[in-house]
């Protein structure tokens, strides 16, 4: 789709210069666009992967299918990547495409307003701009959830977030609480079990674990992959891992499904068969259904776990202190360091940014229960404003850079729309988003991420705000726009309306 003197020359912001973000850039590129500027609050690219820096940091999933489908890696030292090597391979891409060139840094922006039929748009620092388009790729984990512990701030020791990591401080020998159990705890357990003088791990809620092995690539491997295209496209679409992808996805949405019942038995057979003492067996045991919240996805926590500097611990927490953590029996932790493996705010999105659409609707208002958007993408009243991995989306054990270029697909066509000039504005309506959260809240509360758990997949009121259906269903979703779900506002309608 190339700019020609029929087509209108639109101009372009991407919100973020992560995974989702880098992918717009080049299509948009790639597609003949000279009008984009995509702004990043941060110094560098990179997203998530830059933000968390924590020691064991890996993707759970596998290297070559957590790539570009256009831009393979036949480098990846692991079958499962470690954070600081996808940090490296969206820096290459970002050079490798010129997409550097357009990223202006260390602006962030706080405020896009839809006014006389384009987004205006400014920066903390002052910088204004103005899109016929934007593409909001924020990203959803990016705004760190802070535990409500009393004393945080009279603690003597070191203590930060897990994605604010702080590299000066010495771990080696050291007595470290992590407090969270999530994939981020539970890397952090197995890469400093064997550091440390003590490790303890404050658990509000045991995990179910999958096993995984993560096994090097030898340099004959790379060099297979380097000099033969077919295997690493191969690779990049491993059919074993598809055929996993799809059970597992299928399984979600069928929590009575054979598929699941399959996955129940892996986690729980991993449980009685790795750990010896039945008193942490228990400790380690889940109340919840595998799969009620995000699955684990390790190849050594239990043996970490297992190591005598590293303790769990379930008693409540009362407070925090000067020299450690009090729990509510009286017992304290004496630590020298503290990491909070809490998470983040999965409803924010592009928030807090202030985001107006049309006619002065705010997106803080229209969000105020929970977050919605017409299959993730669109959202009423906020024309020309489209998301990659918005709200409701699928998230799951799979690669969302995949999840991220159907979607891409999907915009493109939208796209094509206002650059034939078709149409000046183009969003969802609001009777098609209703029938889609009407029928997506129902799907939801049957899937496995309704069965009763507490996760970072619920929204407000407890019910999963993910992808309810098959991945198949995504897919065909994400293949073309029906149309009339749309409003497409011509260029004299707009003219007429300003």
């Amino acid at each position: 789709m190339s700019a020609t003197e029929s087509q209108r020359e639109l101009r372009f912001v991407v919100m973020g210069a992560g995974m989702a973000g880098i992918l717009a850039a080049i299509k948009l590129r790639e597609a003949g666009h000279g009008e984009v500027a995509v702004y990043e609050k941060a110094d560098r690219i990179g997203g998530t992967w830059r933000e968390n820096t924590y020691p064991g940091l890996t993707c759970d999933v596998p290297s070559h299918s957590y790539t570009y489908s256009f831009e393979p890696n036949p480098d990846w030292s692991r079958y499962l990547p470690p954070g600081a090597e996808i940090q490296d391979y969206f820096e290459r891409t970002t050079r490798k495409y010129g997409i550097d060139k357009l990223i202006r840094f260390n602006e962030e922006i706080i405020s896009c307003e839809y006014r006389n039929g384009r987004w205006q748009i400014e920066t903390k620092s002052g910088l204004r701009d103005e899109a016929d388009v934007v593409i909001a790729a924020t990203g959803v984990l990016h705004v760190p959830r802070y535990p409500d512990i009393d004393g945080i701030e009279d603690f003597e020791g070191a203590i930060f977030h897990t994605s604010r990591w702080d590299h000066s401080v010495p771990l080696d020998d050291r007595r470290i609480g992590v407090i969270g159990t999530g994939s981020t705890g539970v890397q952090i357990v197995s890469a400093l079990s064997k550091r440390v003088k003590k490790l303890v791990h404050f658990q509000r809620t045991p995990q179910w674990i999958m096993p995984v092995e993560n096994p090097e690539f030898s340099e004959e491997q790379k060099a297979a992959f380097r000099n033969d295209p077919e295997l690493l496209k191969y690779m990049q679409n491993e059919p074993e891992y598809l055929a996993n992808v799809e059970r597992f996805t299928n399984a979600i949405v069928e929590p009575e499904s054979p598929a699941m019942e399959e996955i129940e038995t892996i986690v729980r057979d991993y449980l009685e068969n790795s750990i010896r003492d039945p008193e942490l067996r228990e400790k380690l045991r889940p109340s919840y259904r595998a799969a009620c919240k995000r699955l684990i996805y390790s190849p050594d926590f239990y043996e970490a776990v297992q190591r005598p500097s590293v303790e769990v611990e379930l008693g409540a927490i009362e407070r925090i202190e000067a020299k450690g953590v009090r729990l509510k029996d009286g017992t304290l932790h004496e630590l020298d360091v503290i990491a909070l493996a809490t998470g983040f705010k999965a409803d924010q999105f592009m928030r807090p940014m202030n985001v107006v659409g049309r006619n002065g609707v705010e997106l803080n208002e229209v969000w105020a229960d929970t977050p919605r958007a017409y299959l993730s993408i669109s959202i009423p009243e906020f024309p020309n404003l489209f998301m990659l991995n918005g709200p409701n989306g699928p998230v799951g054990n799979f690669s969302l850079i995949d999840i991220a270029e159907h979607q891409w697909h999907y915009i493109e066509q939208l796209i094509a729309k206002l650059e034939s000039g078709e149409c000046a504005e183009v969003c969802a309506t609001q009777s098609a988003l209703d029938a889609f959260d009407k029928a997506r809240l129902e799907a939801a509360k049957k899937t496995i991420f309704g069965s009763g758990c507490q996760s970072w997949y619920l929204d407000a009121n407890g019910v999963p705000a993910t992808w309810p259906w098959t991945q198949k269903k995504f897919y065909e979703a994400m293949a073309e726009p029906d149309f009339s779900a749309f409003e497409l506002v011509s260029l004299e309608e707009e003219n007429a309306g300003a």
